[in-house]
């Protein structure tokens, strides 16, 4: 959401209206029009979005380890768990405002082939990650996944215009490097959880291709919501999650009943760890994690970037790796504690350049391009529903 001459994490002239109408091309002139209250108030939404993404991406993904090491074996089930949930969403629908008179209403022949091939598209990433996450313990699998802020770098570049930065390629390259670091070093992981032996490989391979993917779905979504729905509102955040939620979790049916995983499932639930009880509130705790997750993310997406959101799930980095190791007996390793710093590096150098963007914005030196945090602050309305 950004043009080739902005920095990164810059806004492309947000709505002047929350509804999408108008397009606003100079920062100082956003600035103006906020309120130090809205400022705030901004500012505490993104908060909210940031800790609903991470308090979602760690624990689905401390749940989603937890399922196998317990006797899951199903991966269309773990895949399932992870877009099964959106359906509940529609209940929030319900409590949202009413739509405006002049918020735009995208015609369905527009809408569905995006929710469709989105939603396909999800479905099968998710699958990547099911499979990954059985193949590699769950602290490796989260650093490995550290890369789709790489990746969305690139796809950022290439579909939402955004262009590099000097500390932007420095998180590319050292996130890079530190994936590479935990390929070499994957003969001294060992771990007490239940990881295939042989395997490695085949999740450290999945785990990059799914997070490249991951990345390509989120700048789709941001070029969704800037030039298809063009809306930033809640109402909309959860109409793109729920349907494409649907497809996904159809994707997911679908491959259950193929595989023939589903005939699989009664013996699974009786063998779990724990009883059936365990079974069902660790997939419905995956589930609900999961759609936490997604929700935090689309919000940050519209409201901010999906380089914003991808920066804002790097964060939950130091804290998978820990409690794995505190829950799942996974052995932090001297290449694995390297990796995880080399990770939370790039994070730095990220969120160092956004704070460059918010000094030269109140310096008044991106008059020319405006702050992209700066003007969709400034512009978020005060009775503003997203």
């Amino acid at each position: 959401m950004a043009h080739a001459q902005e920095i990164q994490l810059q806004i492309r002239g947000v709505p002047e209206q929350e509804s999408g109408h108008g397009e606003n091309d100079s920062g100082p002139k956003a600035a103006g029009r906020g309120s130090m209250g809205g400022s705030v108030r901004w500012w505490l939404m993104v908060a909210v979005d940031m800790f609903m993404v991470l308090c979602g991406q760690t624990v689905a993904t401390l749940l989603g380890r937890l399922y196998y090491n317990s006797g899951g074996n199903s991966k269309w089930m773990a895949t399932l768990t992870q877009s099964a949930g959106a359906p509940l969403l529609a209940v929030l629908l319900l409590f949202t405002p009413p739509p405006s008179a002049d918020e735009p209403r995208p015609a369905a022949a527009k809408m569905v082939p995006v929710y469709v091939g989105l939603g396909v598209i999800i479905g099968f990433d998710n699958l990547m990650y099911s499979y990954a996450l059985q193949y590699l313990p769950v602290s490796t699998f989260s650093l490995v996944a550290a890369t789709q802020l790489g990746f969305n770098t690139i796809t950022s570049r290439l579909i939402n215009a955004q262009r590099f930065t000097v500390l932007i390629a420095n998180s590319v390259v050292v996130l890079t490097f530190a994936a590479a670091l935990l390929g070499i070093g994957a003969s001294s992981d060992e771990t007490s959880s239940s990881v295939p032996r042989g395997k490695y490989a085949a999740g450290f391979v999945l785990t990059l291709a799914a997070s490249a993917v991951f990345a390509l779905v989120l700048s789709l979504l941001e070029a969704t919501f800037e030039k298809v729905i063009r809306a930033r509102t809640l109402r909309w955040v959860l109409r793109a999650q729920v349907w494409t939620g649907l497809v996904a979790s159809a994707v997911s049916v679908v491959g259950l009943l193929a595989s023939g995983e589903w005939k699989t499932i009664p013996g699974e639930m009786a063998s779990f760890k724990n009883g059936r009880a365990r079974y069902v509130v660790t997939l419905v705790g995956t589930a609900a994690s999961w759609q936490v997750m997604a929700v935090g993310t689309l919000r940050l997406i519209s409201r901010v970037s999906s380089l914003f959101a991808n920066v804002t799930g790097t964060l939950s980095l130091p804290l998978v790796p820990v409690f794995a190791v505190a829950l799942f007996g996974d052995k932090m390793t001297g290449i694995k504690a390297v990796s995880m710093l080399m990770a939370v590096w790039g994070f730095l150098s990220y969120a160092y350049q956004q704070y460059i963007d918010g000094r030269r914005a109140a310096a008044g030196k991106g008059r020319a391009a405006g702050c992209r945090v700066c003007a969709a602050r400034a512009s978020s309305e005060p009775d503003s529903p997203a």
